[in-house]
């Protein structure tokens, strides 16, 4: 089970605790569950890997990236959280962003996922 958790949109503050004029948003995300995982896939055009930072925590998967400055675009910083049932493998997920989706993989562990029980007669 997948979760969204509250999403707050509002200016953020950078290090030195002054506001960058970036606005947080929160990116759309699909989420989908296979047998074996569930998948979060979410827009986040502009963001680099290298800006992205994915952290499980106490049953809470948080997405944050950082989409810089462009002529196109203004700063903006994407963010979401979901709340994350205890099938998860926690040491098994993993994430990758491309052309401006992040797909994070978070599969399920052995005990939940379905098994087909043979029937003899």
């Amino acid at each position: 089970m997948l979760n969204l958790a509250t999403d707050a949109a509002s200016p953020a503050s950078s290090p030195n605790g002054t506001e960058d004029r970036a606005v947080t948003v929160g990116p759309r995300v699909d989420v989908l569950e296979t047998e074996s995982e569930f998948l979060v896939v979410a827009d986040m055009p502009g963001v680099k890997p290298g800006d992205v930072d994915i952290r499980f925590e106490k049953g809470e998967l948080s997405v944050h990236g950082r989409r810089p400055a462009t002529r196109e675009y203004a700063p903006t910083n994407y963010q979401r959280v979901f709340k994350v049932a205890d099938s998860v493998a926690a040491d098994k997920i993993t994430a990758d962003l491309k052309v401006g989706v992040l797909t994070v993989r978070l599969p399920k562990v052995e005990a939940v996922k379905p098994k087909r029980i043979a029937v003899t007669g």
